[in-house]
């Protein structure tokens, strides 16, 4: 993925309290606001009902799903102050020289993980299930850059689990989806196969993705990927025991936006938030 430009910032005052962390101005909230009501489109075209994930995960859970094998960098794991931490702080000792107790949880790094975990042991029968969620996820990068790269940011995703051909055939309505958006919205995405699947990817599973790809990226011209489409195969399903009546373990996909992602998008293609804003109320009709 490019480095090669950031969004550019209009002057406010506001200013980013750390690494990978932004303030959005007035202008900017409107227009991430107004792109997630755009993206929560693909929800109602398929009947995905709208639910809250849980704000932490368990690291015993993502570790039965290959979470740590996969992506060791990406973890920010939530931790507490010792009981003898207490005192350091209650006299204005700096917080950041003071010890964490771990807690076992991890802040969520997709939308998607909450929501598998809170299926496991279910049978969401032949016709399968579709849910729509969006959160706040966070990921601990080796660099970050303006919207392109964020430490916590928003992600909407679209969820399915079921048949292997209900899979398939949500996956194609979401890339359907993200083009005609895109296309509304006066942006020009390209679509390429990506090389980072949730599951194991030294396993058969991996072998098997390089002959036929299991995620595909929606990026813009500068590189930056603002949305993509993942098949899961029955990963999920066994894993889990997340099964589809008599067909067995669940096959699962997931069609997934980084909302300042697509703001960062939109500023590139028109210029300023305030044009952008301009093309998204003309997209809303």
């Amino acid at each position: 993925m490019s480095t090669a430009s950031t969004t550019a910032m209009p002057e406010t005052g506001l200013k980013s309290p750390g690494p990978g962390l932004v303030t959005l101005d007035p202008a900017l909230t409107a227009l991430l606001r107004g792109l997630d009501d755009l993206l929560t489109g693909l929800a109602a075209r398929l009947a995905a009902p709208e639910v809250v994930g849980p704000p932490l995960l368990p690291a015993e859970g993502l570790a039965r799903l290959d979470y740590f094998r996969n992506f060791p960098h990406l973890g920010v794991s939530a931790g507490r102050f010792t009981s003898e931490s207490l005192d350091g702080l209650a006299a204005g000792e700096p917080a950041t020289d003071l010890p964490l107790r771990p807690t076992g949880y991890l802040l969520p790094s997709a939308t998607c993980y909450g929501l598998l975990l809170s299926l496991e042991g279910e049978d969401v029968g032949e016709t399968g299930l579709r849910l729509s969620a969006a959160g706040r996820c966070f990921r601990n990068e080796n660099h970050y850059d303006g919207l392109r790269r964020l430490w916590g940011f928003h992600m909407r995703e679209v969820l399915y689990l079921g048949s292997k051909e209900g899979a398939a055939q949500h996956l194609d309505q979401g890339a359907d989806f993200v083009q005609e958006l895109a296309d509304r919205l006066g942006l020009t995405l390209t679509r390429a196969a990506a090389d980072d699947p949730f599951y194991d990817k030294g396993g058969s599973r991996a072998r098997l993705m390089a002959l036929d790809p299991v995620k595909h990226e929606f990026s813009a011209p500068d590189g930056t990927a603002i949305a993509s489409v993942n098949r899961h195969r029955n990963f999920f399903g066994e894993r889990l025991d997340i099964r589809a009546g008599d067909q067995g373990p669940a096959y699962s996909a997931c069609v997934a936006f980084g909302v300042e992602r697509w703001v960062h998008a939109m500023i590139l293609a028109h210029g300023t938030a305030e044009r952008a804003l301009d093309r998204l109320r003309a997209a809303r009709g």
